[in-house]
């Protein structure tokens, strides 16, 4: 088999190779643009409420308080 046919199929194996995965590529992308329309379309309309809007002024006072006291009692304990 002489060199050049041998590299004439070398070249097409490759542009084979690089056909097959541009084009499964091209329908990943599909794909994931027809899943991410889907997802989107399930989604509610309300906008999500934040945790922290939630807890009132006076609760996060007292949290405050709670956490720097165990904090305070975990550091004073002599545990070294």
């Amino acid at each position: 088999m002489p060199f050049s046919e041998l590299m004439m199929t070398g070249i097409q194996l490759m542009f084979i190779g690089m056909g097959i995965v541009f084009a499964f590529l091209i329908v990943l992308v599909a794909t994931m643009n027809g899943m991410s329309r889907l997802v989107a379309s399930f989604e509610s309309k309300q906008p999500a409420v934040d945790v922290a809007t939630k807890i009132s002024s006076k609760s996060d006072k007292a949290l405050i308080s709670v956490i720097s006291a165990a904090i305070r009692r975990y550091r004073d304990t002599d545990t070294h």
